[in-house]
């Protein structure tokens, strides 16, 4: 799961990694109300590279041209990814930009620290000036330092840049990531050091452990909205409120999140969204069907809603019972005409008598997620 660059720059802040104040744009207009002196750089929030050439980042001295900046940022897709959100970051002089991370070697199954001291916009063309140091034991600051002595830093610089990769280095163990990136960290002519820009790849199968990385993605869409108590079952702690036209139902964290990440990259909008994790996915249990059933209600609650996606991990057996739970939760409805469509990403042992469940309900059963996501986000248009 790849998070954007002002949620991997609140993780640098909880690690003492300096960053340049900023603050996250929602809409053009909130550029008014901008706390950050100019001049300011806009920056697109998407996940994909190239936002520099592909024009996503703008450098603006005033209100009229930041918000003339924004509204061509937020209408230009990067991959064909529209940014949802935008950050504006204070202007920063470097007299040279460094590239670090630190990533999981897939082969040797080792963190992998890498650096360079050509970095920016250019490092993918200069990969082999990009040296590379294996961590094969307990990690020690001997590791950061030796990479320094290979990039070829400068003797003041060997100390302060191995600490902040240091720092990168706790955080990947920590968070239990797959990378961490700044490119570039700039070093201004007074030795100070300065993240320009981050990426942090999270390991979908860690997110369990990590509910904090859950609740950064949260807000890739816009704000939550408040949830009051009254508005959720008791038994419903993993449902959030967004503004779209999408309810999302899965089971696991790390499902829930990339069911959402998909959405969003095919320019869905998400209304809300619901973790029904936790129990066995092999087993159905009397708890679980409430809990769904709670959920359905939940999810449903909003006018917005026009289509409901399940995206539904577990075994056959198990996806016979949570489908016919949820036909009969929808027959129990007393105005079945005003129903959501409903797009059902489960692996039933017969389909077709799933599918007589079904008859005369909005609901289509699909068996891939792509296949699944291409048809949510068609029935919301």
């Amino acid at each position: 799961m790849d998070l954007l660059e002002y949620h991997a720059k609140t993780l640098f802040r909880q690690m003492a990694i300096p960053v340049l104040p900023s603050q996250r744009i929602d809409f053009a207009h909130d550029l008014k109300g901008l706390t950050i002196p100019y001049p300011v750089v806009l920056k697109s929030q998407v996940r994909a590279g190239g936002r520099g050439k592909a024009g996503g980042i703008k450098f603006v001295e005033n209100t009229i041209d930041a918000v003339a900046a924004a509204q061509c940022i937020f209408n230009l897709a990067i991959q064909d990814e529209y940014p949802q959100v935008l950050l504006a970051e204070a202007k920063y002089d470097a007299d040279q930009e460094v590239y670090l991370a630190v990533i999981l070697d897939p082969v040797t199954r080792r963190p992998l620290l890498l650096g360079s001291v050509q970095g920016g916009v250019n490092v993918e063309a200069t990969m082999f000036h990009i040296q590379k140091v294996v961590v094969d034991q307990e990690f020690s600051p001997f590791y950061a330092r030796r990479l320094m002595v290979k990039m070829g830093l400068q003797e003041h610089l060997i100390l302060s840049v191995s600490n902040i990769l240091e720092k990168m280095y706790r955080l990947f163990v920590e968070k239990d990531l797959d990378l961490v990136e700044i490119n570039p960290l700039g070093i201004s002519s007074t030795g100070e050091l300065m993240a320009l820009d981050g990426k942090v790849v999270a390991n979908n199968q860690a997110l369990e452990r990590h509910p904090d990385l859950v609740m950064l993605v949260h807000e890739q869409c816009s704000d939550p909205a408040t949830i009051e108590p009254t508005d959720l079952p008791t038994n419903q702690p993993n449902f959030v409120k967004l503004d779209g036209n999408i309810g999302i139902i899965c089971n696991g964290a790390a499902l829930t999140m990339t069911t959402l990440d998909q959405i969003i990259a095919t320019k869905g909008k998400p209304a809300n969204f619901l973790n029904l994790g936790g129990e066995d996915h092999f087993e159905v249990t009397e708890t679980l069907l409430q809990n769904l059933s709670d959920g359905l209600t939940s999810v449903m609650a909003s006018d917005r809603i026009k289509v409901v996606m399940i995206n539904w991990l577990g075994h056959q057996t198990t996806a016979d019972q949570i489908a016919e739970a949820i036909a009969n939760f929808l027959q129990r409805q007393k105005t079945i005409e005003t129903l959501p469509h409903f797009v059902l990403r489960l692996t039933v042992t017969e389909l077709e008598s799933t599918l007589a469940k079904f008859a005369g309900l909005p609901v289509e059963i699909v068996a891939t997620l792509d296949e699944a996501v291409k048809r949510t986000v068609a029935l919301s248009r």
